[in-house]
């Protein structure tokens, strides 16, 4: 039974470099992409071309449930199941900038960005995990204990600052919120699925300083040999998941596989 992985935000940055790798290093997966436009994806588009009946690509907008539901759905009739769902879909502020002080905020640009970051990720598991719990556990190192051994993995990519407590700088108030929020998702759905017979794995990852859109604006404080491409980062981020068992879920990891506090 080949692996199936799911990549939510896959039409560019970190979803579409998970695209890449998948493709690449795992011959026999089936891959699943998603993205809010797919007529204009035009990277994801050659992707897929160049690796006929391997990709499907469905229309998702994580604002939307009917969105969620519907695309959960397709995967269920295709595949039955899944063994990797990665949430990449990201933003760091509707203006693209995060907020510098406490007068930068409003209630409209914190909704959307809680919505993006949050709520999307959480409706995501709400309607792919049935499918993780089907799965057939191809992603990770199953524990030696049959018991413990995971039918599949949840990734929701965090940032460090939503960290509660490395936050030593403030500002940002949308961005940080929404992924200590992402955070404490994780948590909750790893103690929920954690306590059945079908065993799903879930963790937050950080990529680092990944050279894409949402990160632009801020690249000229970064020191060079810590703003890494998004192939590089996402080769970091498998192989932490690689290594991915029961024993891990629940917990927040950065690219070097280091712990990250809540």
């Amino acid at each position: 039974m080949a692996a199936v992985a799911v990549v939510q935000g896959a039409s560019r940055g970190l979803g579409l470099a998970f695209c890449r790798h998948i493709l690449l290093h795992r011959p026999s997966a089936a891959l699943v992409a998603t993205c809010r436009r797919p007529s204009g994806a035009a990277d994801l588009g050659a992707l897929s071309a160049r690796h006929p009946g391997r990709v499907t690509v469905l229309q998702l907008d994580v604002g939307r449930q009917e969105d969620v539901r519907a695309a959960a759905d397709a995967v269920r009739q295709a595949f039955g199941r899944a063994d990797l769902v990665v949430n990449c879909s990201a933003t760091l502020h509707p203006s693209g900038k995060g907020e510098t002080s406490l007068r930068d905020v409003s209630a409209e640009d914190v909704m959307a960005t809680l919505t993006t970051n949050s709520v999307g990720p959480l409706l995501m598991a709400k309607y792919f995990c049935p499918l993780l719990q089907r799965g057939g556990g191809k992603f990770g190192q199953q524990h030696p204990e049959k018991a413990k051994q995971h039918s599949g993995i949840l990734i929701n990519m965090t940032a460090r600052v939503g960290s509660i407590g490395d936050n030593v700088l403030g500002g940002w108030y949308s961005y940080r919120m929404s992924k200590a929020a992402l955070n404490m998702a994780t948590k909750n759905l790893s103690i929920e699925l954690g306590r059945n017979r079908q065993k799903v794995v879930c963790v937050s990852l950080h990529p680092g300083t990944v050279d894409t859109d949402l990160s632009r604006p801020y690249h000229k404080n970064v020191p060079k040999n810590k703003l890494f491409s998004a192939d590089y980062s996402v080769q970091c981020l498998m192989s932490i998941i690689d290594r991915l068992n029961i024993d891990k879920t629940g917990k927040a990891y950065a690219w070097d596989g280091s712990e990250i506090p809540w």
